[in-house]
């Protein structure tokens, strides 16, 4: 909240448990309603508790919120909800049907897209966004499509879709939305040669990082020193079996343009790293704070915490502007305008 603050000034954000939150906290009637609940209880690396968890359960109490404007007539005319593609498969599927099915009967016509923000920023995040629309809202012709696409359409949301109820199914759409353009810009336009929230190992830090690798990734650093000319690269530090079934802690690799998606740092493993090869030169350090927003997709100018982990944890589990900047542009506000324009037409 007081980065918020920070860049967006006093009194403008309510900071508070949804659970204790009613429909006096939210005023008129408003054109959108976003939720982005905690996702530990359906990613692939929780407890698989699901919506009855008590971080992605939050998902009720919101929804409950939802419901009470629904009564008072005040219902936002588009909802989004974003969280982790775990959300499409956690509980054999039933705990996306729940949503589904909990805004079909509250007289919305939804559908999801799965947007991996790596079409828009050198992070590999895939994201799942479901997108609702009150059902007397005209959607414009061009934003539905008679099926799935390629692009926004995962097989696990098509899978998941499948296992809605008929009644859901009907509630549907399958969102046609427009392709970005190529992103042009790669991680090593992003990294800061001497940054001020983290320092460059040394040598025998790095060393250690390199000891941790598979014969794989020892492999990708060598190809990468064998160009001679600075190639970036991001490391995780992942927890795998060895060949007698032991597990280990593994530093991967990648140099392909693109970082892992960023991560909540709730401990050393889920911090990422930078590796920085020249020839025989080989630099590593955690990635900055700064990195870390310029992956988000936040522009330079945006304030950050000057405690390192405050940032990290701001920037790992925030969305990544481009792509919401993106839905907005080429969904959501189609779709309020064709709103709109049918009550100047009703007046």
């Amino acid at each position: 909240s007081r980065s918020y603050r920070d860049n967006w000034g006093p009194d403008v954000l309510k900071v508070e448990d949804v659970r204790k939150l009613s429909v006096v906290d939210l005023p008129g009637q408003a054109d959108l309603a976003w939720a982005s609940f905690p996702c530990q209880d359906l990613s692939l690396a929780g407890v698989g508790a699901g919506l009855r968890g008590d971080r992605s359960g939050t998902f009720w109490p919101f929804w409950g919120l939802m419901t009470g404007l629904i009564d008072e007539g005040r219902q936002p005319r588009t909802i989004v909800i974003e969280n982790v593609c775990g959300t499409l498969t956690s509980h054999g599927g039933r705990d996306f049907a729940a949503i589904c099915s909990a805004l079909r009967r509250g007289g919305y016509d939804h559908g999801a897209l799965v947007v991996d923000a790596s079409l828009f920023v050198p992070q590999s995040r895939p994201r799942l966004f479901i997108v609702a629309v009150r059902g007397e809202i005209e959607v414009p012709p061009g934003l539905r499509s008679e099926g799935p696409s390629a692009l926004w359409h995962t097989r696990a949301l098509r899978a998941a879709y499948r296992k809605l109820s008929f009644p859901d199914q009907q509630s549907w759409i399958w969102w046609n939305l427009a392709e970005p353009p190529a992103r042009s810009v790669r991680l090593a336009d992003l990294i800061e040669d001497e940054p001020d929230s983290v320092a460059w190992h040394r040598p025998e830090e790095t060393h250690r990082l390199l000891g941790m690798m598979s014969e794989v990734n020892r492999a990708k650093v060598q190809r990468a020193q064998a160009q001679r000319r600075p190639i970036v690269g991001a490391i995780y530090k992942r927890t795998r079996r060895d060949a007698h079934g032991r597990k280990v802690q593994r530093a991967e690799v990648r140099f392909d343009g693109v970082a892992g998606c960023l991560r909540t740092p709730a401990g050393g493993s889920s911090r990422q790293l930078v590796m920085v090869v020249r020839g025989d030169s080989v630099r590593s350090r955690l990635m900055s704070s700064r990195e870390t927003a310029r992956l988000m997709g936040l522009p330079d100018t945006y304030k950050l915490s000057q405690n390192y982990n405050e940032a990290y944890h701001l920037t790992g589990d925030g969305v990544v502007v481009p792509v919401v900047r993106h839905l907005a542009a080429h969904l959501l506000e189609p779709v309020l305008a064709s709103a709109r324009d049918a009550l100047v037409s009703a007046a």
